[in-house]
């Protein structure tokens, strides 16, 4: 059996949770970088996770308030999928990104840790990215900081939107 040990997802696992829903109310505050809201379109909207993974890891959200992929119209998916697949690309081109995880969680018992509202998790991964650190030392080594990767990555998403 393999085992994926995560313990600085901890601090996110032990925080005070935020009334009402972070993915409906991130996008209505208008306040993009606070908000680490990098593109927005018609259905959905890319952000980066507050608690990552790895470095820039990001999410693709409906502003629809679903549970489950059935209940999302077809321009919300055909949309989701299509920020994912230029996620990716933006994600390949700025950080050299060698591989992805993608997917959603769906439901508490499929790891939902916001299961009421749908979202779709972009990993960027290289060779190499796991180290000893989070299995020896419980420590995750981010590479860059929050807004250090919002600054890097707004710029190409705002160009996107331009020739969307």
């Amino acid at each position: 059996m393999d085992r994926l040990w995560a313990p600085w997802r901890m601090e996110y696992i032990r925080s005070p949770k935020e009334k009402g829903c972070v993915f409906c109310d991130k996008p209505a505050k208008n306040d993009d970088r606070s908000s680490l809201i990098l593109a927005r379109g018609k259905y959905s909207y890319v952000l980066m996770n507050l608690y990552p993974y790895n470095n820039a890891h990001l999410m693709v959200t409906p502003f629809n308030h679903e549970s489950n992929t059935q209940s999302l119209p077809s321009e919300t998916l055909n949309e989701v999928m299509w920020f994912s697949d230029k996620t990716m690309e933006i994600l390949k081109e700025k950080l050299s990104a060698e591989g992805f995880n993608f997917g959603a969680n769906i439901g508490s018992a499929g790891g939902a840790g916001i299961e009421e509202h749908i979202h779709f998790h972009i990993v960027p991964r290289w060779s190499g990215d796991t180290s000893f650190m989070p299995v020896l030392g419980q420590t995750k080594v981010q590479v860059s900081g929050l807004q250090e990767t919002y600054d890097l990555l707004k710029p190409a998403f705002n160009q996107l939107m331009e020739t969307q």
